[in-house]
C-alpha cells in the first residue's frame, strides 16, 4: 500500500477539486433552470452482461423498476443500460418507471432503483429536493410494507435532492466529495475513486451481498469513482465503510471528515430491505472522455474490481434471493 499524509492528501484533493473533469467524476451543467448530463459519458456498448448462473430463468424473476420520472442522470436505456442488462440475464424482468411514486404505481414493483434523481436544480436557488414529500412518504410507506429499495445518489448535486428522501430511512446524506488518498486507486489519477478491501486496508462490510450464494461470488474488492459519503440508521451494515483519513470535499470548500461513514449501507425495514449507495458509477459501466485525455472505461470494466458482482449481489438480496 502506498504511503501518504493526510496533508498530503488534502493539497491533492485541492487540486482535484479545480480540475476535476480529470478525474472522470460525474460532469452536471446547471442551465435554463435544469440540471443536465455532460457528454460525453455513455454507456459501454462493449460491456458483456452474460451471466453464468444466472438465479432465476429467463424473464421469471421478481420485477425490478428503474425510476426515470425524476430527471435521473443514469436511467435503464442510458448509462445504467448495462446494469439493465445485467439483471435480465439474471432472470429479473426490468422496466422504467415513469410515473410519481403512489402506492397505485408502485403495485407489481418488486425491487424499486432511484440512480441520481435530480428533480429540478436552478441557477441562483439551492438544490431542491427531487421527490414531493407524498412521494416520499409513499416509499417509506410502500417499503416498510415489503418494498425493497436501490437508493443511489452521487455528491453534488444529486446527494441534495435526494438527502431529504434518505433522511426519512435514517439515512445521512454528506452531499460532498469522498476523499482517501491512501485508500484510492493510485492508477486513476484520483484521490476519489476509493478501493475497498483487504489489499487497502479498508476492508468491505460482512453481509449477504458481499458473501453472495457461495464463495465464487464473494466481493472481495470494490472501487467507488467519486461519490459521497453515508452514515446509516442503527442496525444497518456498512458494505463499504470509509476509514481513518477520509473526508468530504463540501460544495463550498469545507472538508468534513468522513471517517466511520460509508459509501455503500443495508438494512432491513420493517417487511422491507433497503440498500443505499453513494456512489453510481460502480453501478454500471461507462466511457468517460474529456479533451485531451484518452476516453476510460470504468465500472464493471475497471479492472481488479468486483464491482459488477456487488451489484448483482445487491439486487439479489433485496429481492430476497441472498438471506
Amino acid at each position: 500500500m502506498h504511503s501518504s499524509t493526510l496533508e498530503g492528501a488534502k493539497r491533492r484533493a485541492m487540486v482535484w477539486g479545480v480540475a476535476c473533469v480529470l478525474s472522470m467524476s460525474v460532469g452536471v451543467t446547471v442551465a435554463a433552470g435544469r440540471a443536465t448530463a455532460q457528454q460525453p459519458q455513455p454507456a459501454d456498448t462493449m460491456f458483456d452482461a452474460a451471466i453464468a448462473r444466472p438465479a432465476f430463468a429467463r424473464r421469471a424473476g421478481p420485477v425490478v423498476a428503474i425510476d426515470e420520472a425524476h430527471n435521473n442522470f443514469h436511467t435503464a436505456g442510458g448509462r445504467y443500460r448495462p446494469f439493465a442488462e445485467v439483471l435480465r440475464s439474471d432472470g429479473f424482468r426490468v422496466r422504467a418507471h415513469v410515473a410519481a411514486f403512489t402506492r397505485q404505481s408502485l403495485t407489481g414493483v418488486d425491487v424499486l432503483v432511484i440512480a441520481n434523481a435530480l428533480g429540478q436544480v436552478r441557477v441562483d436557488d439551492p438544490p431542491k429536493p427531487a421527490f414531493t414529500v407524498a412521494e416520499e412518504v409513499a416509499l417509506l410507506e410502500w417499503v416498510r410494507g415489503g418494498g425493497r429499495l436501490l437508493l443511489i445518489a452521487d455528491h453534488d448535486p444529486m446527494g441534495a435532492a435526494v438527502r431529504r428522501l434518505a433522511g426519512r430511512f435514517g439515512v445521512d446524506m454528506s452531499t460532498g466529495r469522498t476523499v482517501d488518498d491512501p485508500h484510492s486507486d493510485w492508477s486513476s489519477g484520483s484521490p476519489s475513486w476509493l478501493v475497498f478491501g483487504r489489499d487497502t486496508g479498508a476492508v468491505l462490510g460482512e453481509h449477504p451481498i458481499t458473501r453472495g450464494r457461495d464463495s465464487t461470488e464473494r466481493v472481495r474488492r470494490v472501487v467507488t469513482f467519486t461519490g459521497q459519503s453515508l452514515a446509516g440508521p442503527p442496525g444497518s451494515t456498512a458494505l463499504l465503510p470509509l476509514v481513518a483519513g477520509a473526508f468530504d470535499l463540501m460544495p463550498d470548500k469545507r472538508q468534513v471528515p468522513a471517517t466511520g461513514r460509508a459509501q455503500g449501507l443495508a438494512f432491513v425495514l420493517g417487511r422491507g430491505r433497503v440498500a443505499v449507495f453513494g456512489e453510481a458509477g460502480l453501478f454500471t459501466a461507462q466511457v468517460a472522455s474529456a479533451p485531451g485525455v484518452p476516453d476510460r472505461r470504468y465500472g464493471f470494466t475497471w479492472p481488479g474490481t468486483d464491482d459488477r458482482q456487488l451489484a448483482i449481489n445487491t439486487v439479489r438480496w433485496l429481492a430476497g434471493v441472498l438471506p
